[in-house]
């Protein structure tokens, strides 16, 4: 069961005592030098302007934030690394949560790391690689773990250890009323936190989570086919998804059609078997050029998926989870002739499966899509604000034909404004049970935006 601390009253853990005039928390409103600074995201495409800006320093700040939101009935948006794609950790009028400040990395032993959601992967990795320990995470560098954890979370490990949530061993959540609550074990709150509390129902201040011994090396492989059309790009893909389904766990495969060129990554963190060597000789017999790579040890190999740090204008979103080719075979040349006549779209198919499938780890967390094998993505990129409007129009023809075609499950991680039935695409049959936990932790409905939880 959840524990609870009254914030106004001494608990039996000294760290959580109330201790007025405390620097816990400074608050930041417009005009304030710091302002513009702290109400940006990764996405420039997002402008919001909050009312108030708390940085919260400790757990306790965050209590004290939440509570000052309650007196004003402010909406309360909670920001870890800023990278939500929707800017749905950010709002306008209300008050933001910003965690960039928690960024403390404590091991609890050799295997358990507790850690506060401000951090971004690239300072975890920094922190755990050199302990030989690796918890599954995302390749981004600059993405907060807070916010990647609370929806999923995956990367190029997930399919031998599992989502970024399946390690989660335990958090500490001030609630809607800030109140300071832990979970661990069977807790139906934990449950909620793996994979349905992107700032929902409180805001996490620490994850604790059990590592695991780190792969020492990982191996790339490219693949890549020049002046695409449709229907090609269809015939590869449709190869791809065959031989990919054969792949060992240690391996991860993303196929990436990027306006008429197409790149195909394989990574492997395993060895050479010739369950790989029948997949890189099947990709290779499709494609134009292929490129080898020796194996690297797995600092040096994560930082060549790091990613630009700097913010950019896009738009990026889940474009289907899906458990096999025949699911899309039907549509799937509708979307990709858009993508290859569109300069600057590109439409991605990454692999689940493996461990992520593991019937316990489906057990103890939210996240409803393991039974799903694939993960894609739609994403298009500009330079300069007038030429938003026709990309946009050409995403939205591509989800059109994806949502119109019956796909019906999409990651929360990757939101999209414009699903209209998202609680049932991002949740699947766990969204009543996620509103009776929103109910009883937030009550007030102060966790509050576009694809928010509403009160069961």
């Amino acid at each position: 069961m959840a524990k609870p601390f009254n914030l106004l009253k001494t608990s039996n853990r000294s760290d959580l005592r109330y201790r007025p005039g405390d620097n816990n928390v400074v608050f930041i409103k417009p005009g304030d030098a710091e302002y513009e600074i702290l109400r940006k995201g990764f996405n420039k495409r997002i402008d919001k302007k909050p009312a108030i800006i708390a940085l919260c320093k400790n757990t306790l700040g965050v209590a004290e934030a939440v509570q000052y939101a309650a007196k004003n009935n402010w909406a309360i948006a909670v920001k870890s690394g800023g990278h939500c794609m929707e800017g749905f950790s950010s709002n306008n009028g209300g008050m933001v949560i910003n965690m960039s400040a928690m960024k403390n990395i404590d091991w609890l032993d050799n295997d358990t790391v507790k850690v506060n959601p401000g951090c971004k992967l690239a300072e975890i990795y920094d922190a755990i690689l050199p302990k030989k320990r690796i918890i599954p995470g995302g390749s981004c560098a600059g993405v907060g773990i807070g916010g990647l954890v609370l929806g999923g979370g995956y990367g190029l490990m997930a399919r031998k250890f599992g989502l970024t949530c399946d390690s989660l061993h335990s958090v500490t959540m001030v609630d809607g009323t800030g109140r300071i609550i832990t979970a661990s074990g069977d807790d139906e709150l934990l449950w909620a936190c793996r994979g349905g509390n992107n700032g929902n129902f409180g805001v996490v201040t620490e994850l604790t989570f059990k590592t695991h011994i780190a792969p020492p090396t990982m191996q790339s492989h490219r693949f890549r086919a020049y002046k695409i059309n449709a229907a090609r790009a269809k015939t590869i893909l449709q190869k791809w998804f065959e031989l990919t389904a054969t792949l060992p766990v240690e391996c991860f495969s993303a196929f990436v059609l990027n306006g008429k060129t197409l790149y195909i990554l394989l990574t492997n963190i395993g060895k050479q078997t010739p369950a790989v060597k029948n997949v890189i000789a099947g990709l290779k017999a499709v494609t134009d050029k292929t490129t080898f790579n020796m194996p690297q040890p797995l600092a040096r190999a994560l930082k060549v998926y790091y990613g630009r740090q700097e913010p950019l204008y896009f738009k990026n979103a889940s474009a289907g989870l899906y458990k096999n080719f025949e699911e899309i075979n039907a549509f799937i040349d509708k979307a990709l002739d858009i993508v290859v006549s569109t300069p600057g779209m590109i439409y991605q198919v990454n692999t689940l499966g493996g461990n992520i499938q593991n019937a316990a780890f489906e057990n103890t967390s939210c996240f409803p899509h393991r039974a799903c094998s694939y993960f894609s993505e739609l994403q298009t990129y500009w330079d300069m604000p007038g030429q938003e409007k026709r990309l946009l129009e050409k995403f939205e023809r591509v989800q059109q034909v994806f949502t119109g075609n019956g796909i019906k499950a999409q990651y929360r991680n990757y939101p999209d404004i414009n699903f209209t039935n998202w609680p049932e695409l991002y949740y699947g049959n766990n969204y009543k049970r996620l509103q009776a936990i929103k109910a009883q932790y937030d009550p007030g409905n102060l966790f509050r935006y576009e694809q928010s939880l509403g009160k069961g």
